[in-house]
């Protein structure tokens, strides 16, 4: 087993015999940049600790959000019943009608509309309403005997300040919709009251975000579910904690366990523990929110293959590879997809006849050589690594601010395309974290779990426990 503590072990692998000296110079000094060793990450989990417990006590603009999420009912997986969910994100909405099987099973039927512009942009309420309306319709959906609603969870991905289990303020509206009088006014009102103009029998009982959502999945299939993770395009988490470890409630009551949603893609914003590079930096200081969600640009599908673009071309800028030629599609921002990252590292033929495959055909680049392809394959297994690790890392630190939970078994639900496909990410995930969380745990108590589609059936799920705690 290499030592993940010495430096030399993220260095050795990367260097390339057959070439320059000069090429293994800067592959040695971005190796070192790219480096997590297991000291820094011990570092990176105690800056994390610190930034929760602050996020937990206070709203600190320099620590995690820690959002409680009014989400205080763990499923069992026993329950049953049919629920309606909506996901609404940047594109479509999502209507699902999730039937709870009551042995940890659910199906589900769903429907897709495509947000019309004229929706983006002023009649969205409505809009939401007649799509659920003519869901009901065609599915013959109706209250349930006694009752004059339906119960329905819904999956909001817009930022919201959460007020209650059903209540959230609009902070900004992104993703180009611009509809007027909704920022600062709560989206379950307006919603609800669309669903009343039109005579849709539908009653929100909760608003959450994807993350919870997935938390929640994978509590209905894995009752000892202690935490949900998002690794995809984004990145976040949610996980449960004591409700008297959050110093900022202001609820009646102090006992039991909340969801807290972390927000984690916003960890060390100003950099005090993260390594980050000036590959980082160049990605950073031309996106949109400068400055903003360090950790997310370090972790997450929609970021990872521009750190690499950004490494590669400071090789192509040396003529240290490519014969200092680039091409046209490569010189773009956000054209190498971070998918070609995961066909670059899992290559394994000795031409790497996959790697050239992407280069040549896919991104216009003159022909390669080996050692050309080699530098593109260790580049894209550096930033990879660091990845995978730092993902790693913040997993480990949030199983760690419940320590007495670990005695147990603990399953953690995890959604997202790093996790679904990035090459080895699962097994990744498993080894790096027995240095923090120990062996035994890793290895006898420790389950990783995909929790699909957490933004429709998590919702659904969120919406059961909701009416099952009102009936008590």
């Amino acid at each position: 087993m290499a030592d993940t503590n010495d430096i030399q072990t993220f260095v050795q692998r990367y260097l390339v015999p057959e070439g320059s000296d000069e090429l293994n110079k800067n592959l040695r000094a971005m190796a070192i940049s790219f480096a997590v060793t297991d000291d820094k990450i011990k570092e990176i989990i105690k800056g994390m600790h610190k930034s929760m417990k602050t996020g937990l006590d206070h709203d600190d603009p320099n620590a995690l959000p820690m959002i409680p999420t009014y989400v205080s009912g763990r499923p069992t997986g026993k329950e049953t019943g049919t629920f309606l969910a909506l996901d609404l994100g940047g594109t479509n909405l999502r209507v699902c009608q999730v039937t709870l099987k009551g042995d940890t099973t659910y199906s589900l039927v769903q429907q897709k509309f495509t947000i019309t512009q004229e929706a983006k942009e002023s009649r969205l309420w409505d809009f939401i309403a007649e799509c659920v309306g003519v869901f009901l319709e065609e599915h013959d959906l109706h209250p349930a005997p006694g009752k004059r609603t339906i119960p329905c969870g819904y999956t909001f991905s817009f930022p919201i300040y959460q007020t209650g289990i059903a209540s959230g303020n609009l902070s900004m509206w992104n993703k180009s919709f611009t509809v007027p009088n909704s920022v600062g006014r709560d989206v379950v009102n307006l919603t609800q009251s669309a669903f009343q103009r039109h005579h849709v029998p539908v009653e929100v009982v909760a608003v959450l975000n994807d993350t919870v959502g997935t938390l929640m999945t994978s509590g209905y299939s894995h009752p000892d579910t202690q935490m949900g993770i998002i690794f995809g395009t984004g990145t976040n988490a949610a996980y449960w904690e004591r409700l008297e470890n959050i110093g900022k409630w202001a609820g009646p009551d102090r006992k039991g366990e909340m969801v807290v949603n972390l927000e984690w893609g916003a960890f060390d914003n100003a950099t005090e523990v993260l390594p980050y590079t000036a590959h980082d930096n160049k990605l950073n200081r031309k996106s949109s929110n400068h400055g903003l969600q360090v950790f997310e640009k370090m972790i997450s599908g929609l970021f990872l293959g521009e750190v690499a673009r950004n490494a590669i071309l400071s090789l192509v800028d040396q003529r240290l590879i490519f014969g200092g030629r680039s091409s046209e599609i490569l010189n773009k921002s956000y054209t190498f997809d971070t998918a070609y990252m995961s066909e670059i590292v899992a290559d394994a033929s000795p031409n790497l006849d996959g790697v050239k495959v992407v280069l040549e055909g896919t991104l216009d680049i003159p022909p390669t050589s080996l050692i050309d392809r080699k530098v593109v394959q260790h580049v894209c297994n550096m930033i990879g690594t660091r990845g995978v690790r730092l993902s790693a890392a913040a997993m480990s630190a949030v199983l760690l601010a419940r320590p007495e939970l670990l005695t147990s078994t603990v399953s953690v639900g995890i959604d997202g395309s790093m996790y679904q496909f990035y090459p080895n990410f699962e097994a990744n995930l498993y080894a790096v974290s027995r240095v923090f969380l120990g062996g035994d745990f890793v290895d006898n108590r420790l389950k990783l779990h995909l929790a699909k589609d957490g933004s429709g059936v998590g919702a659904a799920i969120v919406a059961m426990t909701v009416d099952r705690d009102r009936q008590h």
